[in-house]
């Protein structure tokens, strides 16, 4: 009983550190560009925030029941994989650097489910073919859910910001600069918080998932069988396709943390993807947080954990280079790459290791 009420508060812990993390991204463009105050910035994604994560269980139910064999997960298994997110996103927030907090998570769960299996490698569910009838994107599986759409949804952001923006210039090619920028710096407001409701909706529910995984997981093990009975909202029999099996209860405490979080802020963050990679005017926040926000939008409704980082990066380095192609500070964005690049492995490692030390002290079989 004890151990699964540690999972939760070590997943609202992720969850937090994801909060404030993660908004630096949906709030540096409308921060950068001067349109909101840092502290309104945040009221402001604290709110969509707060909408979006309940708002549809699409990307909840993808890390609840979709990557991993939840045979091989306990609670110990799901306490070592936050651990290796939470270690790698703090270690990245030091160094303002944008890493993405999907990609920690996922990291983090197959390499400690891959511990628990023992080195079996079939514990992780590398692809689940659709239904019949169903569409590609509809199967499950590291492959669809996470390796295609890492891939895939930087090349979106990349693409149609650049397209974006270079339709805004053609729009704009006979406005005044002052009018250019009252106008998008009114627009962007909107685009802002539809970032921060595209952010909500796809991050916080990827806690949501691991939270249900979790108590799943202590539901079949025995640990909640003599729980209180006021706390008998605890147990989960079953995780499936309907909606409903992600309990209300779930949604509203991740939703705040992650409001909570927000609130927190995340400046070094926000320095480097203001500030750092390319100078942005109102135009452009507008261009790349509607792309950004568009691409989370598609993701979370196809159940597919996308990066917020990657999402916002890359729709600003696709502003960036319709502006013109030096406009971008291609070091920074080398540093950020890596980052990326190290996240999957890294977060495995780490996680992986935790789960072997727990093993060897004693602590999980």
């Amino acid at each position: 009983m004890e151990l699964v009420l540690t999972v939760v508060f070590v997943a609202l812990v992720f969850e937090y550190i994801n909060g404030f993390h993660d908004t630096a991204n949906s709030i540096a463009t409308v921060v950068s560009t001067k349109v909101l105050t840092p502290r309104q910035a945040i009221v402001l994604a604290a709110t969509t925030n707060l909408a979006g994560a309940l708002f549809g269980t699409a990307v909840a139910k993808t890390i609840s029941s979709g990557l991993v064999d939840a045979q091989f997960v306990s609670t110990h298994t799901i306490i070592c994989a936050l651990l290796g997110g939470i270690v790698w996103n703090l270690l990245t927030w030091w160094f303002g650097m944008p890493s993405s907090s999907t990609h920690a998570l996922v990291g983090g769960l197959v390499g400690a489910t891959l511990a628990s299996a023992h080195g079996n490698f079939g514990a992780l569910i590398w692809s689940k073919p659709p239904a019949a009838g169903a569409h590609w994107y509809e199967g499950g599986g590291l492959l669809y859910k996470v390796v295609i759409p890492m891939v895939s949804s930087p090349l979106c952001g990349l693409i149609v910001g650049f397209i974006v923006m270079s339709s805004l210039y053609t729009l704009c090619l006979r406005w005044r600069p002052r009018t250019v920028s009252n106008t998008f710096g009114k627009l962007q407001i909107f685009s802002a918080g539809y970032m921060g409701f595209s952010h909500g909706q796809n991050d916080a529910q990827k806690t949501m998932g691991i939270i249900a995984l979790a108590l799943l997981a202590g539901t079949k093990s025995g640990e909640l069988a003599h729980a209180p009975e006021f706390l008998h909202f605890l147990r989960i029999e079953s995780l499936g396709a309907k909606s409903d099996q992600i309990p209300i209860w779930i949604k509203v405490v991740c939703a705040l943390t992650m409001a909570a979080g927000t609130a927190a802020g995340g400046w070094r963050i926000i320095k480097t993807l203001g500030h750092k990679m390319v100078k942005l005017q109102p135009v452009h926040g507008f261009a790349a947080e509607t792309t950004a926000a568009t691409v989370l939008f598609v993701a979370a409704k196809l159940g597919m954990p996308v990066s917020t980082t990657h999402a916002i990066t890359t729709s600003i380095m696709g502003v960036g280079t319709a502006k013109r192609w030096n406009a971008i500070q291609w070091g920074v964005v080398e540093r950020i790459l890596w980052a990326w690049v190290l996240t999957l492995p890294a977060t495995a490692t780490v996680a992986y290791v935790f789960m072997r030390i727990a093993q060897g002290v004693g602590w999980a079989k």
